[in-house]
Order: C-alpha cells, then sequence, then structure tokens
C-alpha cells in the first residue's frame, strides 16, 4: 500500500488526466473533472495486506528496462476500472456501482470548473473520443499517453474489466487522424485535458440568490411560494431563462429581432471603414432560432459551450443588442459572427437538422481602434489544417502568398456572394514550416498582406523602420519575410494585431565571409501590453525560406518600436576556416559599438562591430548615441 501511495502522490495530475479523458464527455466538464478527482482519490487500496501476506494485484513489471513504477500501474489500473464505471449508463432497476453517482468529495459549491481552453486541434480529438465506447477511450489513452504496446493496453483492459479488450484496441486504432498524427495522441498532453490547472467562473449568480429567495420563503409561508411561481413566465424554461431575466437592457440583448443590422452600402457612405459598417451577410440571417441559440450562449455559456478568448478579452455578456455581420453554414457547422463595439464574437454549432447548443463552440477576440486594414478579414472557420475567412464588403480582391517563395506570384482565392473564401491551408495549425500561406487583401488601392495566427483576426503583415512600417511589396520586403515567417509561431495566439519585420543593419562579415542582415521583428498586441520583439542574425549563401537564427528577444519592451525605434543585439559566430567572432549590430540611430568582458574587448565606429573571440564567450554589448546615450542589447 505505501508504494501505491507514494505513487498517487507523485503522479496525481497525470492520474486525473488519464481519468478524465477516459470519462464520458456526456457528464459535461464540470462533473466530469470532479468525478475525476474523486476515482483517484478513492484508488488506494482500503487497508494494510496482513504481515507476511503479498500485495495484491500489483503488475510486476515485465520488461524491467522499460517498467514504470508497479506502485503506480496498480493505482493506474484501479483508475482506469472506475473510469469505465462511471461511463455505464444507469439501468432503471440495476443497482448503481459507486463510480456512476456524482462524486460527494471534492464537491464545488456557486462556481464551475473547467480546464483550458486548448485549439482545433484538441477540440476536433476531444469530439471523435466521445464517439468512442469507454474501453476504446481507455485502449486510445494508455497507447497515446502511457505509450504501451498493444500487449499492455490489452492486459490493462483486462484488469479493468473490459468485456473485448481486443475490439476496444481495435476501435481506438480507428479513430481518424491517429496514424497520421492529426489531432492525435500527441494532443493528450495539451492543457485542454489537464484537470489539474483549472478555470473557474461563477454559476448563474442572480438565478441561484433567486431561488435561495424563494427557498427561503417557502419554508416561511406557502402562499409566498406559490406567488413567487406565478410570477411572468410560468416557471418554463426557454431561451429567455437565462441571467438577469427580469432586466429589460438585458432581455433586449438577446432578442434576435433587435440585432443591429447595418445596410449593405454603409461602407460607401462612411467616413471610416471598420467592423461597424460591415453589412449582415449569410444565408442564415433570417434564422431566427440559432441567432437566439448564440445571443443566449454569449449571455450565459451551457456546459457544453467551448468558449475561448483572446488575450485582454473579456467574456462577458454584451450591455446591449450587438450588430449581426454573418450567419450561414461554414462547412459542417452553423455560424453567427456577432460585433458589440469592442470584440467579434464568433458562435459556431453543429449543422444537426433541428440545431442544438451542445459541443457549440464560442470565440471572443478583441478589436477595439480597427482600421480598414485591421477589419479586412475575420476567420470564420476552423478545421485541423485548414481556415476559411470572411472577408470586409470592401475587399476586392483576396489572394494567397506562400511567404517561403518570395518570388512565387499570388494565387487567386474564390469567394461566395457572402465574401466567404473556400478553405485555405492554415500555418497556424501545420506541423513544420515547409510553406506560410498568407493572405493578401486588395481593396482597389492598397493590396495588404495577412496571416493566421489561430485567432478570429488574421494579423497584418508589414515591413520597414518602426516608424513608417509599409505593405509587405518587393523583393526586398519578401526576401526578408521568406526568412521571418517561421518565427510566427512564436507570437501565435498571443492576441496579435499586426507583426512588422525590419532589417535595421547589414554587416560586412569577417574574412571575405560575404555580407549578413540584422532583422528586428515586432509583434503588437491589439490590448498594447504584451508586445513581443525578437532579433535575428541572417547569415548569407541560405536558401530562400531559411529562418534566420534569433539572438535576442523580449516581451513588452519599446525597443523595436514607434517609442523606441532603436535597437542593440549580438551573435557569437564562427567563419568558414574556424575562428570565432562576437558579431554586433545596432540600427542607424548608434554612432558606436563596443563589445567588453569574458576576455573579449573591442570596439568600432558606427552601429557594427565584429571582435575575435572564442567559443563559448558571453560579453555584454553596449552602444551609443549621438548625444552621449548608452543603449544595452536587446534581451
Amino acid at each position: 500500500m505505501g508504494q501505491a501511495e507514494a505513487a498517487l502522490v507523485e503522479h496525481y495530475p497525470r492520474l486525473v488526466r488519464i481519468a478524465y479523458l477516459v470519462l464520458p464527455a456526456s457528464l459535461g466538464q464540470g462533473r466530469r473533472v470532479l468525478t475525476a478527482h474523486a476515482l483517484v482519490q478513492r484508488s488506494l487500496p482500503r487497508g494494510e495486506p496482513a504481515s507476511g501476506t503479498p500485495a495484491p494485484a500489483v503488475p510486476r513489471a515485465r520488461r524491467p528496462e522499460e517498467a514504470r513504477d508497479p506502485g503506480y500501474a496498480y493505482v493506474r489500473d484501479r483508475v482506469v476500472r472506475q473510469a469505465l464505471e462511471a461511463s455505464l449508463p444507469l439501468r432503471r432497476w440495476a443497482r448503481p456501482r459507486r463510480a456512476q453517482l456524482p462524486p460527494l468529495l471534492p464537491h464545488v459549491w456557486g462556481v464551475r470548473v473547467f480546464p483550458r481552453s486548448g485549439g482545433a486541434g484538441e477540440l476536433a480529438l476531444d469530439q471523435r473520443l466521445s464517439a468512442l465506447s469507454g474501453p476504446a477511450r481507455a485502449a486510445y489513452v494508455l497507447r497515446g499517453l502511457e505509450r504501451l504496446s498493444g500487449r499492455e493496453v490489452r492486459e490493462a483492459l483486462e484488469r479493468a474489466g473490459a468485456a473485448d479488450p481486443e475490439g476496444a484496441l481495435a476501435e481506438a486504432d480507428g479513430v481518424q487522424g491517429v496514424q497520421d498524427g492529426q489531432g492525435g495522441a500527441e494532443l493528450l498532453g495539451s492543457s485542454e485535458f489537464d484537470a489539474c490547472s483549472l478555470q473557474v467562473r461563477p454559476t448563474d449568480l442572480l438565478r441561484r440568490r433567486r431561488h435561495g429567495r424563494a427557498a427561503v420563503v417557502a419554508a416561511a409561508a406557502l402562499a409566498v411560494c406559490g406567488t413567487l411561481l406565478l410570477l411572468p413566465g410560468g416557471g418554463k424554461a426557454d431561451a429567455w431563462d437565462g441571467p438577469y431575466p427580469r432586466n429589460a437592457a438585458a432581455r433586449a440583448a438577446l432578442d434576435p429581432g433587435r440585432l443591429v443590422r447595418v445596410p449593405a452600402t454603409a461602407w460607401r457612405e462612411s467616413v471610416r471603414r471598420d467592423f461597424s459598417v460591415w453589412p449582415a451577410r449569410g444565408p442564415l440571417t433570417g434564422d431566427q432560432p440559432l441567432l437566439r441559440r448564440a445571443l443566449v450562449a454569449w449571455a450565459d455559456p451551457g456546459d457544453g459551450i467551448r468558449v475561448s478568448a483572446t488575450p485582454g478579452t473579456s467574456s462577458g455578456p454584451p450591455a446591449g443588442p450587438p450588430q449581426l455581420l454573418f450567419a450561414g453554414g461554414v462547412g459542417r457547422a452553423r455560424v453567427v459572427v456577432l460585433y458589440d463595439g469592442l470584440r467579434v464574437v464568433r458562435y459556431a454549432e453543429q449543422a444537426v437538422p433541428r440545431g442544438t447548443p451542445d459541443d457549440a463552440v464560442l470565440d471572443f477576440a478583441r478589436t477595439d481602434a480597427a482600421d480598414a486594414t485591421a477589419s479586412g478579414a475575420l476567420v470564420a472557420g476552423r478545421s485541423q489544417a485548414y481556415v476559411r475567412y470572411l472577408t470586409a464588403p470592401w475587399v476586392r480582391g483576396v489572394a494567397v502568398r506562400d511567404l517561403l517563395d518570395p518570388s512565387g506570384a499570388p494565387r487567386p482565392l474564390r469567394r461566395d456572394a457572402s465574401g466567404l473564401t473556400e478553405r485555405l491551408e492554415s500555418p497556424a495549425q501545420g506541423r513544420g514550416c515547409r510553406s506560410w500561406q498568407a493572405l493578401e487583401l486588395t481593396d482597389g488601392s492598397t493590396t495588404a498582406l495577412t496571416t493566421d495566427l489561430g485567432e478570429l483576426t488574421p494579423a497584418h503583415l508589414t515591413y520597414g523602420p518602426p516608424d513608417a512600417p509599409a505593405e509587405v511589396e518587393g523583393a526586398a520586403a519578401r526576401a526578408s519575410w521568406a526568412r521571418t515567417a517561421c518565427l510566427l509561431p512564436g507570437v501565435r495566439a498571443h492576441g496579435v494585431r499586426s507583426v512588422n519585420s525590419w532589417r535595421y543593419a547589414r554587416q560586412r562579415l569577417p574574412e571575405a565571409n560575404g555580407t549578413a542582415s540584422w532583422v528586428c521583428t515586432r509583434a503588437e498586441t491589439w490590448r498594447g501590453t504584451g508586445s513581443r520583439v525578437l532579433a535575428q542574425f541572417q547569415p548569407p549563401a541560405a536558401p530562400p525560406g531559411t529562418p534566420g537564427t534569433v539572438v535576442a528577444r523580449a516581451e513588452d519592451s519599446p525597443s523595436c518600436g514607434v517609442r523606441e525605434p532603436r535597437v542593440l543585439a549580438g551573435v557569437l559566430w564562427q567563419s568558414r576556416a574556424g575562428q570565432w567572432y562576437v558579431l554586433a549590430a545596432g540600427s542607424r540611430h548608434l554612432t558606436s559599438v563596443a563589445v567588453l568582458g569574458d576576455g573579449v574587448e573591442g570596439g568600432a565606429a558606427g552601429s557594427t562591430v565584429a571582435v575575435r573571440a572564442r567559443e563559448g564567450v558571453r560579453p555584454e554589448l553596449n552602444g551609443r548615441l549621438a548625444d552621449g546615450t548608452s543603449v544595452g542589447s536587446l534581451r
């Protein structure tokens, strides 16, 4: 028992993850989390074995050189057995097993707990797992998360009491995307399935208070209780049974008949172009039940709705009737896109005959102070590897350009009458960096380059000095971005509004090794804070699309931005002859650069310097402006 107890304490988060994954999604996220913790906490044996009696059911290691701790395997088997029992349906005349009942402990009162939201891959994997039987889910988790062989999985299922381990393993192996690695077993370690790192949201506070007040009044007088039951609404549960049921402004925000619908020509007459002048488009703009479900989900997301928001974006209900931007079918989903002046909200549900909010998705993105370029497109649909955009009414042409092929021509991208594009491979969902598909939007006068970074709003890509960034046009800009694009995953899902790349220096390398480029890449966010800066060293003679070497990075730094456009960075570099050098380069604002420390010393007038060094040194860099101000390196 001591072995098992030590294993449970040491591996508690992993055991809870296993239980959470094996439990059926029909329990709902809140109960699923609490049940997973309860099953793990009940997995220890009830008492110490008698003296001289061997410990029960602790499996021996089959392969000593690869075997896990036997105590851990014993506790894991008990967790899987209980999770499979909890997956069984309750029968009317059968005595329920303990695991099938809601857990008494742990218990949470007044709040809902659920794991952090993941991406499209985790959502797709969870949906595929929910379609499996309990033993098949257990087989998939044991193989993918625990890395057990097929024989070990069958033996574990037999110990857990599964009726057909062989069939369960075959069903798990048939999950689409497992063999090719798309959304497969590697996603089991995602925060989406971490039932120990939780988010907390309150339950319906006003409804809870109302029910508590009604209970007190009922205990005092049955007449008052009867009066409460006769209040408007009659106790019926409908789409209006959400928060603030008696607040007129909130009820107006939930009324699909009061949605703001902008005329189709408003953008032509408006002095500004942003989401506020997008017309309501799509074939389902008149589907009142769909619009009502989207509004109610926004006001009070239930357990069946997955909510995600970009950093710094509130996911609270609208203050009044929002603006309808789009309602229509996107792939296999019905999608509604709404706007409240500060945020764009995307509601998507499965396209089932009657339409239900189960397995729906609600995404929030902050879009305040958006200009014509930033409001030129939105992500309307996303799958494992593809994305579809909804373009602004002023966008005349849409094309796709591979950033890793600077000399390649863009290809047109088809759109329907609602401005919805055909599907496009998403670089945000891809593995590796063999290509980077970016979207070119043309309004007749300018062509803007944007790219998907895993959020509702694509990021605007620019090139040039921070005080005057320009669109990515011309050979120099495209060549620089070809070596920068593969670094964009470093700012993915960070609430990024725009990314600017700037070649701030060129340096002749020692020993006639060619000319290198120094590039600063800065990602700005919608919320203003949280910007990220990367300094790259791009050596010469590299194939097109080869990413530069990141030599420095910083977050929330003014460097390479409008407030402080100067930048200084360095790298330890080896020539073709084998000699090591410390290379440093600053922007044009610097009049001198010096290298000092760790046995290396040198300097030069101007913005670049190369000093002989040895392998492994880490000297300090220092630059000076014309007025004598010292400038440190980016870090």
